[in-house]
């Protein structure tokens, strides 16, 4: 049950980072995400068999619980944005940005329902409920701060590609064909090693949690 609620709440935050990218993908000039569907929440639309669920399955069962994924790449034509280096930064950070802010919505939701329940009738709906917030701080958190790594595909690389001296940039992108294996290998065979670099999202999950605490 555990597992199905992660995945389920998994799965929201991916599609939102997906429809994040294509919106402000249309707003800098590119309507191609917008003219193929990929700006709405209905994730028949987003998501990839093999890393919406078989890596989050994989990774739950061998490294104790960790969990992320990805879906169907937004695709962008650069050729329309209004100015392609400024663009191309605020597209990728456009997911960050809203896995933080779900993230933030989580964490009000776990406060709110905390103090109602002692004035409103949930039930015994309302440590489910809480629970999948508390899941949705976490995996969001987490989904934010393995994006931004500056491996190609993830977002992080393209901020770091339009830093990095022009020659290298062509080989710094073709390490993309390579990318996800890389990072799918360090999570499995050096579990320890993808959890230190993703240190930034236990921080920031202690913080909200330090938050919670405060107004409950």
């Amino acid at each position: 049950m555990e597992l199905l609620s992660i995945l389920a709440v998994l799965i929201f935050s991916i599609v939102v980072h997906e429809v994040a990218h294509a919106w402000v993908a249309l707003r800098e000039g590119d309507d191609t995400a917008y003219q193929l569907g990929r700006i709405t929440l209905n994730p028949f639309a987003h998501l990839d068999l093999v890393g919406s669920f078989l890596v989050p399955l994989i990774l739950y069962n061998v490294t104790d619980g960790l969990i992320f994924g990805w879906a169907k790449p937004v695709p962008i034509d650069p050729s329309k944005f209004h100015s392609f280096r400024s663009a191309d930064i605020k597209v990728s950070l456009a997911g960050i940005v809203a896995n933080l802010l779900l993230a933030a919505g989580f964490t009000l939701m776990v406060v709110a329902l905390l103090n109602a329940q002692d004035f409103l009738e949930f039930g015994n709906h309302i440590d489910l409920v809480v629970r999948l917030a508390q899941i949705g701080v976490s995996i969001n958190l987490l989904l934010a701060v393995f994006n931004l790594m500056p491996i190609p595909p993830l977002d992080g690389s393209h901020v770091l590609y339009h830093l990095i001296p022009e020659g290298w940039r062509f080989s710094y992108d073709r390490l993309g064909q390579y990318g996800l294996l890389i990072l799918m290998a360090c999570s499995m065979l050096y579990p320890e090693v993808f959890r230190f670099i993703l240190k930034p999202a236990l921080f920031l999950r202690e913080l909200a949690d330090s938050f919670i605490a405060w107004w409950t």
